[in-house]
């Protein structure tokens, strides 16, 4: 019995051992059609359908996705290959399947301001290596980053310049020279994006536009009466200048410490409700909603009434009578042909009605 199950389990190793080292050469009784450009491979051969059935189904599958697979790599060994970086990079041909898109092919980016002013004075970059010499550490360190080689902001000694101010803290000028950089090609970054986009952005103030309206301007005039130290409170105003509506109001706390009963009472409605099971209900609030509800289905009852009473046959007030075919009054009195304009109605003279 355990002789049985050596052979058994050695066969079945074997198996394994030819399954995983097949040949890379694979007979099939019509070739395949390739389109390396696409990494493609059509293959057209007959597949019986007692393949599909039982348990050999996903055995057949398997068997025929290597096969195919081993085929188009091949195939792809075939084009020309070169060594870039210690890597084997294989060159495909132009695709000769023309498949759809969803979406129109992507345009390319166009050039920054810096771009088209090196490409006019013909300044092209040059690669510098990632690892320089770092002296007071004495190894090789990333050029840029964290723990790059000669980072300035590790000294903890700054030599103060002849014509700088003795008493100036140069850190916090270096810091703060940092941030205006970053902020300079960050603000830079964004022109180039809406450049690209044909956006126009204004310098300071509002964007250009055709015409500005009255709104524009009433915001850029409080936007330059608050860029005061004192948020405008100093600035004085226009004979007939109004307040700014969006003028925001101070948010009022109450005090950290000391307000004790206070703060147990609201502590207190806070537990309560939270411990309740029904929610807590606010009948001012609620009645004052259904009255707001009746009052204007009310409104739209009148108004519905009142608009089915208009565009009915146009009868005078007095003893004008009715205008000539009986047309609508135009909401005058006395009827008679729309725009009349005297009272009495008809075209030809009716008597002036009673008021």
């Amino acid at each position: 019995m355990a002789a049985c199950n050596v052979e058994e389990l050695l066969a079945n190793a074997e198996r394994e051992e030819a399954e995983k080292l097949k040949s890379i050469s694979v007979q099939k009784e019509l070739e395949l059609e390739f389109d390396i450009g696409n990494l493609l491979a059509c293959d057209k051969n007959r597949i019986e359908s007692r393949d599909f059935r039982g348990q050999k189904k996903d055995a057949f599958l398997r068997s025929l996705a290597r096969d195919n697979t081993q085929l188009l790599i091949n195939e792809i060994w075939k084009q020309k290959s070169e060594r870039v970086d210690e890597a084997i990079v294989i060159k495909l041909p132009d695709s000769v399947t023309p498949l759809p898109r969803e979406k129109p092919p992507p345009k390319p980016r166009p050039p920054t301001k810096w771009e088209e002013f090196a490409k006019l004075k013909g300044i092209q970059n040059k690669k510098k290596t990632n690892l320089v010499w770092d002296e007071s550490a004495k190894e090789w360190r990333r050029r840029w980053g964290f723990k790059r080689a000669n980072d300035p902001t590790k000294d903890w000694l700054i030599e103060v310049p002849e014509n700088a101010d003795p008493n100036e803290d140069q850190f916090a000028k270096r810091v703060t020279a940092k941030k205006e950089r970053v902020a300079k090609n960050e603000f830079n970054r964004l022109k180039n994006i809406a450049r690209a986009q044909k956006v126009k952005v204004p310098g300071v103030g509002l964007t250009p536009t055709a015409r500005q309206s009255k709104g524009d301007l009433g915001r850029a005039a409080t936007v330059a009466r608050t860029a005061t130290a004192s948020m405008g409170r100093f600035q004085d105003r226009l004979p007939k200048e109004k307040p700014p509506k969006n003028a925001g109001k101070k948010r009022k706390f109450g005090p950290l410490i000391g307000d004790f009963p206070t703060e147990r009472q609201k502590q207190l409605e806070l537990l309560k409700v939270m411990g309740g099971k029904k929610p807590k209900l606010d009948i001012t609030k609620a009645v004052n909603k259904q009255m707001r509800a009746e009052d204007r289905e009310e409104a739209a009852a009148r108004h519905r009434k009142g608009a089915g009473g208009k565009g009915r046959k146009g009868k005078g007030k007095g003893k004008g009578g009715k205008g000539r075919g009986g047309k609508p009054g135009g909401g005058k009195p006395g009827g008679g042909k729309p725009g009349g304009g005297k009272p009495g109605g008809g075209k030809r003279g009716g008597k002036p009605g009673r008021h």
